[in-house]
């Protein structure tokens, strides 16, 4: 698998994980309904810079970005959430999840762009790689 279908993987997975969090923003419910809320506005936020990022860089790489939602549902391996009222354990426990797919992808990323020789992809995705580690250690403890 080349470079360019990757980055689309995961521009397909963030994409399908905004959606899912803005579905959680709205339906999100229980004691803690207000840290929940916030903190899912906050993380949405947060992944519609990256889908803008991963975007262009596809771009600068001479490759296209995949632009659509038939083609995101496709090839994501995130699941949408369903629209129903959600407690917040069961947001946490299925971000977990979550994250720890986009972190694979993201090391699959890393990976094939240091056997490419490219340092710019790779530099790029370090971040993603220490900012999903950090979510699954933070929702882990919130769960604990």
């Amino acid at each position: 698998m080349n470079l360019e279908q990757i980055l689309n993987e995961l521009l397909a997975d963030l994409n399908v994980f905004y959606r899912k969090l803005q579905n959680y923003h709205w339906n999100v419910e229980g004691r803690d309904f207000f840290i929940a809320h916030t903190k899912l506005e906050e993380l949405y936020d947060e992944i519609n810079k990256s889908i803008d990022e991963i975007a262009e860089h596809i771009l600068i790489l001479g490759g296209q970005p995949l632009g659509t939602l038939k083609d995101y549902l496709e090839i994501s391996t995130i699941k949408e959430a369903e629209n129903k009222k959600v407690k917040s354990d069961e947001v946490y426990s299925n971000l977990i999840t979550d994250f720890e797919l986009l972190l694979k992808k993201s090391v699959e990323i890393k990976e094939e762009a240091d056997k490419e020789n490219e340092y710019s992809t790779s530099s790029l995705i370090d971040e993603y790689i220490l900012q999903y580690g950090k979510y699954i250690w933070m929702l882990k403890h919130t769960m604990a």
